[in-house]
């Protein structure tokens, strides 16, 4: 559910050589398994793009991740619905390194022409969750030949989730399911088309917003239009909402936070002369400080009070609390950069904070990790933007995942972590 970050990618600093320089063993492999397969995991990309599935309707998708797990000898680990995980290389008390995809799509029609274009009208890998799969996907079938042939130096845990694309996320599901057990480090990528295919977009910290959900129904007595002051004006009383509560908020938390109320609908009415009994508002909260987010609610229920009171009317707020901010470790994140320089120096970029949310966070909430963007647009011609039914990916950076993440695995098998 990531909304797109800022087109402003810096250079970023890749001198930190805590993790070591150079691919390693494994990283080789896996680039020469990948150039090897090309043709394959690209089908298996169009194979899942041509046929998306909403949050927690994943069935398919998951059956079809499971046998090509099996066909290349990985036991899958199916979670209660839909979702599944797997196990490589040894368990040791430094735990596995845990790399997550997410595999449900949009309810987007999907308007790009491809020749692969989903077959479910309505739905579509419109925030590039195919890319995300295929990925993990590719990596894994690499490291398990990897393990037969030479034995893996550490512990590897690859994450199928479902329903990222609900409200709070379904990496929550996940976790309560065990899947981060014995991990110690956790890593994802997103698909980012404003961004050349090839390049990595690293960030430690806040890389993405927390994101919450507003409703506020207001109700009053109605009456005509040439009488309000026998009414609860309703509709005056949402303007009030619109107008003041942003203002308000802006006053009583630190502006370096990032923080935003934006309201997307507003619902009231019915005639031009009638002043109506209900009106409902609903918007959403954003803030890259967690610790904002976690006082938010409470903020918000004093200040809709403040707005509301002087008006005459009764009110409801639900406030739903969604996804806090993905929060990239400082030294996962040292790692990650140190992966992807491996592959080329000059690959690595400094990625824009996203006000976007994404239940990534909820992993980083209990073990270290960090989401790196992964480069999608081609270079030339259209910059698509994510959930739009017409966003086309350079399949290109399949590899460049694939590969990012075997060089992660290096990174970890030579440090001491």
């Amino acid at each position: 559910m990531n909304a797109r970050p800022s087109s402003h990618y810096a250079h970023a600093d890749t001198s930190i050589d805590v993790f070591g320089e150079g691919p390693g063993d494994v990283s080789r492999f896996v680039a020469a398994w990948f150039d090897a397969h090309r043709a394959e995991v690209i089908g298996w990309r169009r194979h899942i793009h041509r046929h998306p599935e909403t949050s927690n309707n994943e069935v398919e998708t998951t059956r079809y991740i499971a046998k090509i797990l099996e066909e290349w000898g990985v036991e899958p680990h199916l979670f209660p619905e839909t979702g599944l995980m797997a196990d490589l290389g040894p368990d040791s008390e430094q735990g596995r390194v845990a790399f997550r995809a997410d595999i449900d799509a949009l309810p987007i029609q999907e308007v790009t022409g491809l020749e692969f274009t989903s077959l479910n009208k309505g739905v579509s890998h419109s925030c590039g969750h195919d890319v995300h799969t295929t990925v993990v996907l590719g990596l894994t079938c690499a490291l398990k030949e990897y393990d037969e042939q030479h034995g893996l130096p550490v512990g590897v845990r690859v994450i199928f989730q479902p329903a990222e694309e609900t409200w709070a996320g379904g990496a929550t599901d996940v976790v309560s399911w065990g899947a981060l057990e014995g991990v110690h480090s956790i890593f994802a990528i997103h698909a980012e088309p404003k961004l050349r295919v090839g390049r990595i977009g690293v960030r430690a910290g806040a890389i993405t917003s927390a994101t919450d959900v507003v409703e506020i129904e207001v109700k009053g007595p109605g009456g005509h239009t040439s009488r309000p002051h026998l009414s609860a004006d309703v509709i005056f009383a949402l303007a009030k909402v619109v107008t003041d509560l942003p203002g308000l908020l802006s006053r009583r938390v630190d502006p370096r936070t990032g923080t935003v109320l934006v309201f997307g609908q507003i619902n009231s009415g019915f005639a031009p002369n009638a002043m109506p009994e209900t009106g409902t508002l609903t918007g959403t909260m954003r803030t890259a400080d967690i610790n904002v987010w976690r006082g938010m609610q409470k903020l918000f229920s004093e200040l809709i009070e403040q707005v509301l009171a002087p008006l005459g009317v009764e009110y409801d707020l639900q406030y739903h609390r969604g996804v806090p901010p993905v929060l990239n470790d400082d030294v996962a994140t040292a790692a990650l950069t140190a992966a992807a320089a491996a592959i080329d120096p000059q690959c690595v970029v400094q990625a824009p904070q996203s006000s976007g949310g994404e239940d990534f966070s909820w992993y980083l909430e209990n073990v270290p990790g960090s989401m790196a963007r992964l480069g999608c647009w081609s270079g030339e011609g259209e910059q698509y933007d994510l959930h739009m039914g017409d966003l086309i990916v350079d399949e290109r950076s399949i590899g460049v995942g694939i590969k990012l993440f075997g060089s992660v695995v290096d990174r970890f098998a030579t440090a001491e972590v």
